[in-house]
């Protein structure tokens, strides 16, 4: 990830925010061999006195499971949305194109929790979004058999985020002319692009 000034968030609430807005991420790691290892997956975001971590469940005994025990150095992606934009919106022609988009890295150190702890996990992120406690689709509203059984085959853990750094990449080195054009032109385009040109449109 590249550090450019007028590529980054005024404050740093917005880069949690931003983290909250797009939970779905891809974890990367190494495995025995040294060679990468990556899954995706959705977090919680957790903030415990000024100290930030992420919080997921996965499949036991899979690659990716295995290499997180072995090497507990993560790294968790955050997406947003993103489009290719045309140079044809500069006022200058001899300019190459590039892409926009806006993305967070957390590194950090990831802890395996017991049971307990993945049993809350699984209230708390269902809850979370399903957008209330008392969902018919919430875990306390399961079968609890049906509930511990199925934990048999997840982990739960706990990503102590060491390193925060992110691009948030909308235009902001153009004039506004030319960001009024990428704008009116992305909204013309698919559902990706006019998500784009909503996000460009409040920065």
């Amino acid at each position: 990830m590249y550090h450019i000034p007028y590529f980054k968030a005024k404050e740093h609430v917005e880069v949690i925010a931003f983290m909250k807005a797009h939970p779905f991420v891809v974890l990367c790691g190494v495995d025995k061999d040294q060679k990468p290892i990556a899954t995706h997956l959705p977090v919680l975001i957790i903030e415990k006195n000024d100290q930030l971590f992420l919080q997921a469940h996965m499949m036991r005994k899979q690659d990716h499971c295995i290499a997180f025990e072995m090497n507990t150095n993560v790294l968790a992606i955050f997406n947003g949305v993103h489009s290719y934009i045309s140079a044809q919106s500069y006022d200058q022609k001899n300019t190459a194109s590039t892409w926009n988009y806006a993305a967070v890295h957390a590194s950090g150190t990831i802890r395996f929790l017991d049971d307990e702890g993945l049993y809350e996990l699984l209230v708390n992120l269902t809850n979370h979004f399903e957008g209330s406690p008392h969902s018919p689709s919430s875990v306390k509203a399961m079968d609890e058999t049906y509930v511990r059984n199925h934990m048999k085959a997840v982990v739960a853990f706990e990503i102590e985020v060491t390193n925060l750094q992110h691009v948030f990449k909308w235009s902001q080195n153009k004039t506004e002319q030319e960001k009024s054009r990428i704008i009116d032109q992305l909204s013309k385009g698919e559902i990706n692009q006019q998500l784009l040109a909503q996000q460009m449109k409040h920065q």
